[in-house]
């Protein structure tokens, strides 16, 4: 097997039995004190005008985008002169930086722990820290919801998306999709500050996301089947209610995990004290509990090894080809 196609395997399975540990810096906050420097850097270069932002955020994107894989490839061709299994090493470190099932699995059985123990406070102090809603109006259900909706959307992005480009391009690749990701989560936003600074990025993000979000669709219903869950209903409901969303790619996932846990997901929710009427994705056929948290976190773990799977395989053939 080749080193970097090894590599993101180890990464895989490191990232599923230690996750983030909080002892290792993540590199992911460098990206995030970057593209704070850069905002600063380049609001202060640019008009404060509707055409000097919008160009101010292209250049955000370049310039986060290239220094980030640029950086990346750097170390890592600086190991590769120390030693070829010095790169190795540093790629599999890297891959499993950047994969992030088990700390997505650990923050969100957080508010199943919480909501099992009857604690709604506490349920909705945990799921505040994975999800942007105002959650302190949320009840006990509507807390369940909003884990397991962060599941499901972040079983795409946080999973899927980065390991189909780990896979393609190994750690480079990898950080460039996480440095387009992690701008779009930090200026992506549709309000006064970044409605045209962020703009550039929440639109390559979406770029980016919009294969891998419909492949992660594809494989939730696959591995819904094999989880013993419902991948017939995953994909009718997946094909029905895909674009019920305001982002091209969100729904794609969240409407599969819907349909495979027979619940009803989306819907209206308070952002900053404001009402936002959104479409529901999936059917009511029984109330969202607690448990869905578990039975959600099954089933992204169920998709993360299957497209782990899919992806290693097709690129074994294509290397074993050539």
């Amino acid at each position: 097997m080749e080193l970097s196609l090894l590599a993101v395997v180890l990464g895989f399975l490191l990232d599923l039995l230690l996750g983030d540990p909080r002892w290792i810096y993540h590199p992911i906050r460098l990206v995030g004190h970057l593209i704070s420097s850069l905002e600063k850097l380049l609001r202060a270069v640019f008009p404060k005008t509707e055409r000097g932002e919008l160009i101010a955020g292209v250049f955000l994107l370049l310039l986060t985008a290239g220094i980030t894989t640029a950086a990346a490839w750097g170390l890592l061709y600086l190991a590769g002169l120390l030693h070829p299994y010095a790169r190795f090493a540093l790629e599999t470190f890297f891959c499993w930086q950047l994969l992030a099932a088990k700390s997505l699995k650990s923050e969100t059985m957080k508010v199943y722990d919480a909501l099992k123990e009857g604690d709604l406070t506490k349920a909705r102090d945990a799921v505040s820290m994975v999800v942007g809603r105002d959650t302190e109006v949320l009840d006990d259900i509507g807390v369940a919801k909003a884990a397991v909706e962060t599941v499901a959307e972040n079983c795409s992005d946080g999973v899927v998306a980065p390991l189909l480009f780990l896979i393609i391009g190994g750690a480079p690749l990898g950080f460039f999709y996480k440095a387009v990701n992690t701008m779009d989560s930090m200026v992506g936003y549709k309000n006064e500050k970044y409605l045209y600074f962020g703009r550039a990025a929440a639109k390559f993000d979406d770029v980016l996301n919009f294969i891998p979000a419909r492949l992660s669709a594809l494989l939730m219903a696959a591995a819904a089947g094999l989880c013993g869950m419902d991948g017939r209903n995953a994909w009718r409901i997946c094909k029905r209610d895909r674009r019920n969303h305001a982002s091209p790619n969100s729904a794609h996932t969240e409407a599969a995990t819907a349909g495979a846990l027979h619940i009803q997901l989306a819907g209206n929710a308070y952002y900053f004290g404001r009402l936002y009427e959104k479409p529901t994705i999936g059917d009511p056929d029984r109330p969202v509990e607690y448990e869905d948290i578990r039975r959600a976190n099954r089933l992204m773990y169920g998709t993360a090894v299957l497209a782990l799977v899919v992806f290693g395989v097709i690129k074994g053939v294509i290397l074993w080809l050539h």
